[in-house]
């Protein structure tokens, strides 16, 4: 895979040193002068590309033409959309993902402005504390499908209510699929007629609501 990051500040410098470690090819294109030189201290200098992102034969230089992905991190909202409209529009860039730094302008952030995804920090802590208010104890491993489904773990205590109950007789939402079971040091793919048991520990895959009931079940 190959991804092309607009911007080398704070953001855009930990998203490329993270990508380096997960990914073939990633460049980063930055023009500021203070910037570029903590940029050069922090990643190679070879996935460095100096000079305007507006301009061309910048993009095009650093392989615009053939990057999977786009990512967006500037401080300006404006120039964010913008980098993904021309990276959709002008080069298909298959994905084009943008930072959001001011929470009003989040609305611009969709389909009209060719912005796949966008990660708005404000929005993004209200729903972890929203998400912690109603899953209790339940731990969220990772996100899917834009944050509206999560993958999670919990181990069952001793006055669950589910205990004792064949899963088909649960009663859980359409989006709250059972995944895994661990039971004594062993993983168990659950069926409808798999009853639960005190300490084992589940791995389910959920949209809230489906976590807000799961968790009511694991509750005394």
């Amino acid at each position: 895979m190959k991804v092309l990051v607009i911007g080398g500040g704070r953001v855009g410098s930990q998203l490329a040193k993270q990508l380096l470690m997960e990914v073939d090819d990633v460049r980063v294109v930055e023009f500021r002068p203070e910037v570029l030189a903590k940029l050069h201290r922090e990643i190679p200098s070879e996935r460095i590309i100096e000079g305007n992102p507006m301009t061309p034969e910048v993009l095009e230089k650093a392989g615009i033409n053939e990057v999977d992905v786009l990512a967006s991190c500037t401080r300006v909202d404006s120039l964010n959309l913008v980098m993904c409209y021309i990276a959709r529009e002008k080069y298909h860039v298959p994905r084009a993902i943008s930072r959001i730094n001011d929470p009003r302008n989040a609305w611009l952030f969709n389909d009209t402005f060719a912005v796949d995804s966008s990660f708005n920090q404000a929005e993004i802590m209200a729903r972890m504390i929203e998400e912690n208010l109603s899953m209790g104890d339940m731990r969220s491993i990772v996100k899917l499908r834009r944050g509206n489904f999560s993958v999670v773990e919990e181990r069952i205590t001793n006055e669950a209510q589910l205990i004792g109950i064949p899963l088909r007789d649960l009663s859980l939402p359409e989006n709250c699929v059972i995944a895994a079971v661990f039971r004594e040091g062993k993983v168990n793919l659950p069926n409808g007629d798999t009853v639960l048991e005190a300490e084992d520990e589940i791995l389910a895959v959920t949209d809230a609501a489906g976590a807000e009931r799961l968790s009511e079940l694991l509750n005394p």
